[in-house]
C-alpha cells in the first residue's frame, strides 16, 4: 500500500523511495530507468508485464511530464491488461483503490517531473 507521495519521494508499507520504482505483487522494485527517460517504450516495462497483472498503473510525474505514446498504449491494451495513465499523484490513489478491491495491480511510477 502507497502511505504518502510527494515530489522525488515515495512511502511504501512505511518505507521510503527517493528513486523512480516498479510496485509488484509483494516487493517494490527501487531504481526503475527508462530507455528514454520521459517517454515510456515497451521495453521499459518488461518486467512489470512479466508478472501478468490484470491492470498496470502508470504514474507519469508530479506534473506529468513523463509520455506514454499511443502504440505503447495499444500494445499494451492488446494483451488484456487494463492500463492506466495518470500523474503520479492520481496514480497512488487509483493503485491504492484497486489493491484494495483485490486487483491484481502493478505500478511504474515517475516520481519527478
Amino acid at each position: 500500500m502507497i502511505d504518502s507521495y510527494d515530489f522525488g519521494e515515495i512511502v511504501i508499507d512505511k518505507r521510503r523511495y527517493i528513486s523512480d520504482l516498479i510496485i509488484f505483487p509483494g516487493r517494490v522494485s527501487s531504481g526503475w530507468w527508462r530507455r528514454e527517460g520521459h517517454s515510456l517504450c515497451l521495453e521499459d516495462l518488461e518486467e512489470a508485464l512479466r508478472e501478468r497483472p490484470e491492470v498496470l498503473v502508470v504514474g507519469t510525474g508530479y506534473s506529468a511530464m513523463m509520455k506514454v505514446p499511443s502504440e505503447v498504449k495499444g500494445i499494451l491494451e492488446s494483451t488484456g491488461i487494463e492500463l492506466i495513465v495518470q500523474s503520479t499523484q492520481d496514480a497512488c490513489k487509483i493503485y491504492n483503490k484497486l489493491l484494495r478491491s483485490g486487483r491484481r495491480v502493478v505500478a511504474a511510477l515517475h516520481l519527478t517531473c
